[in-house]
């Protein structure tokens, strides 16, 4: 049975809202996928915080031209069958495709949008699989910052040690 009108436009304004709030999302090609896969696909997503979407093209092109966001260069993908990830964090889809596609020939990645930048092509999937997420990024300044602070402590505790030797021998000679 078609979609009304109605239908069609609330799809959209979900879709805009999403492209609104969402900081990454990944537009997949999951065809030929049997139902039980693309169960398993799911499930990955799901385990992984990913929003998965499948949708008309028409519809996400819609979505993508009425959102804040300058997503242009993504209208060229938006052939055959289209799904649409949604993710807070850049590398995870990346990661999920991998690993699904170990034993899968799909989905393949036709595109990704984050920070402004657009990746085309299925080839993108190892560069972004390897991208380090804001969190991990933030976790190794946060090492570097605390490293030079350890060694400063270390020091100045086993210094102090040596101080408090010196010092004790000292107040020994003198009682002496």
């Amino acid at each position: 049975m078609p979609m009304t009108r109605q239908q069609k436009a609330e799809i959209v304004a979900e879709l805009k809202q999403k492209f609104n709030e969402t900081d990454v999302l990944y537009i997949t090609d999951s065809s030929a996928l049997t139902v039980e896969q693309m169960n398993n696909f799911r499930g990955k997503c799901f385990e992984n915080d990913i929003e998965f979407r499948v949708a008309k093209n028409t519809l996400i092109k819609r979505a993508l031209e009425a959102s804040d966001n300058n997503y242009d260069d993504l209208y060229q993908v938006l052939k055959g069958t289209s799904a649409i990830m949604f993710s807070s964090i850049a590398n995870t889809p990346a990661k999920v495709l991998k690993e699904f596609r170990k034993d899968h020939d799909k989905p393949v990645l036709k595109a990704a949008f984050f920070d402004n930048d657009i990746f085309l092509g299925d080839d993108q999937i190892k560069v972004l699989s390897e991208l380090k997420s804001k969190e991990e990024l933030i976790g190794e300044v946060i090492g570097l910052l605390q490293s030079p602070i350890k060694n400063v402590i270390g020091a100045l505790q086993s210094g102090g040690s040596k101080i408090a030797g010196i010092v004790k021998t000292l107040s020994e000679r003198e009682e002496k």
